[in-house]
Protein backbone atom coordinates (compact mmCIF):
# COMPACT_ATOMS: atom_id res chain seq x y z
CA UNK A 1 0.00 0.00 0.00
CA UNK A 2 1.78 3.12 -1.11
CA UNK A 3 0.39 6.37 0.40
CA UNK A 4 2.66 9.14 -0.64
CA UNK A 5 2.44 12.39 1.76
CA UNK A 6 0.70 14.82 0.12
CA UNK A 7 1.45 18.90 0.30
CA UNK A 8 -0.96 19.96 2.38
CA UNK A 9 1.28 22.31 4.27
CA UNK A 10 1.51 19.99 6.91
CA UNK A 11 5.15 18.63 7.24
CA UNK A 12 5.62 15.35 5.60
CA UNK A 13 6.42 13.90 9.11
CA UNK A 14 3.60 15.14 10.93
CA UNK A 15 1.32 13.41 7.95
CA UNK A 16 3.03 10.03 8.87
CA UNK A 17 2.50 10.56 12.04
CA UNK A 18 -0.95 10.83 11.91
CA UNK A 19 -1.26 7.63 9.72
CA UNK A 20 0.40 5.58 12.48
CA UNK A 21 -1.86 7.20 15.09
CA UNK A 22 -4.77 6.05 13.25
CA UNK A 23 -3.69 2.31 12.68
CA UNK A 24 -2.47 2.36 16.40
CA UNK A 25 -6.25 3.85 17.32
CA UNK A 26 -7.91 0.90 15.04
CA UNK A 27 -5.77 -1.90 16.81
CA UNK A 28 -3.65 -2.80 13.72
CA UNK A 29 -0.26 -3.36 15.58
CA UNK A 30 -0.74 -5.76 18.63
CA UNK A 31 -1.69 -3.52 21.78
CA UNK A 32 0.94 -3.55 24.17
CA UNK A 33 4.54 -3.84 23.09
CA UNK A 34 3.50 -4.64 19.47
CA UNK A 35 6.46 -3.35 16.86
CA UNK A 36 5.83 -0.64 14.18
CA UNK A 37 6.92 -0.89 10.66
CA UNK A 38 11.08 -0.96 10.73
CA UNK A 39 12.23 2.56 8.76
CA UNK A 40 13.06 1.14 5.67
CA UNK A 41 9.24 -0.55 5.52
CA UNK A 42 8.22 3.17 6.54
CA UNK A 43 10.46 4.46 3.74
CA UNK A 44 8.74 2.36 0.98
CA UNK A 45 5.13 2.22 1.75
CA UNK A 46 4.84 6.25 2.54
CA UNK A 47 7.57 6.85 -0.33
CA UNK A 48 9.10 9.21 2.35
CA UNK A 49 13.34 9.59 3.24
CA UNK A 50 14.74 8.31 6.43
CA UNK A 51 14.71 11.69 7.90
CA UNK A 52 11.05 12.09 7.53
CA UNK A 53 10.19 8.22 8.96
CA UNK A 54 12.54 9.08 11.93
CA UNK A 55 10.61 12.06 12.66
CA UNK A 56 6.99 10.11 12.45
CA UNK A 57 8.68 7.72 14.90
CA UNK A 58 10.08 11.24 17.42
CA UNK A 59 6.22 12.33 17.52
CA UNK A 60 4.94 9.24 18.52
CA UNK A 61 7.69 8.72 20.99
CA UNK A 62 6.88 12.45 22.39
CA UNK A 63 3.53 11.58 22.78
CA UNK A 64 3.83 8.40 24.66
CA UNK A 65 2.31 5.79 22.22
CA UNK A 66 5.41 4.29 21.26
CA UNK A 67 8.94 3.34 22.72
CA UNK A 68 12.00 2.92 20.57
CA UNK A 69 14.95 0.65 20.82
CA UNK A 70 18.26 0.95 19.02
CA UNK A 71 18.89 -1.71 16.68
CA UNK A 72 15.37 -3.46 17.44
CA UNK A 73 12.36 -0.59 16.10
CA UNK A 74 9.84 1.07 17.94
CA UNK A 75 6.74 -0.95 19.87
CA UNK A 76 3.57 0.43 21.12
CA UNK A 77 3.61 1.22 24.87
CA UNK A 78 0.94 -0.10 27.37
CA UNK A 79 -2.44 1.54 26.53
CA UNK A 80 -1.51 3.11 23.13
CA UNK A 81 -4.19 2.10 21.03
CA UNK A 82 -6.71 4.21 23.79
CA UNK A 83 -4.43 7.03 23.95
CA UNK A 84 -4.19 7.20 19.96
CA UNK A 85 -7.80 6.99 20.39
CA UNK A 86 -8.70 10.25 22.35
CA UNK A 87 -5.97 12.00 20.33
CA UNK A 88 -7.80 11.34 17.00
CA UNK A 89 -11.59 11.20 17.50
CA UNK A 90 -12.44 9.85 13.80
CA UNK A 91 -10.00 7.10 14.19
CA UNK A 92 -12.23 6.40 17.32
CA UNK A 93 -15.11 6.98 14.64
CA UNK A 94 -13.84 4.30 12.10
CA UNK A 95 -12.95 1.80 14.46
CA UNK A 96 -16.83 1.85 15.42
CA UNK A 97 -17.49 1.52 11.73
CA UNK A 98 -15.74 -1.04 11.04
CA UNK A 99 -16.95 -3.00 13.93
CA UNK A 100 -20.17 -2.43 12.92
CA UNK A 101 -19.81 -3.67 9.80
CA UNK A 102 -18.48 -6.50 10.49
CA UNK A 103 -21.33 -7.22 13.37
CA UNK A 104 -23.42 -6.79 10.33
CA UNK A 105 -21.85 -9.32 8.42
CA UNK A 106 -21.93 -11.62 11.45
CA UNK A 107 -25.74 -11.05 11.59
CA UNK A 108 -26.39 -11.76 8.08
CA UNK A 109 -24.33 -15.30 8.45
CA UNK A 110 -26.40 -16.06 10.91
CA UNK A 111 -29.96 -15.07 9.30
CA UNK A 112 -28.88 -17.62 6.67
CA UNK A 113 -27.74 -20.25 9.39
CA UNK A 114 -31.30 -19.86 11.24
CA UNK A 115 -33.16 -19.91 7.79
CA UNK A 116 -31.09 -23.03 6.73
CA UNK A 117 -32.18 -24.88 10.16
CA UNK A 118 -35.88 -24.02 9.83
CA UNK A 119 -36.12 -25.56 6.56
Amino acid sequence: MKLMVEWTGTPAYQQVADALRRRIAAGEFDSSGGQLPSLAELQTEFEITITVARGAIGVLKAEGLVVSHQGKGAFLSAGAADRARRADPQAAVDELRHEVSELRREVAELRARVTELGR
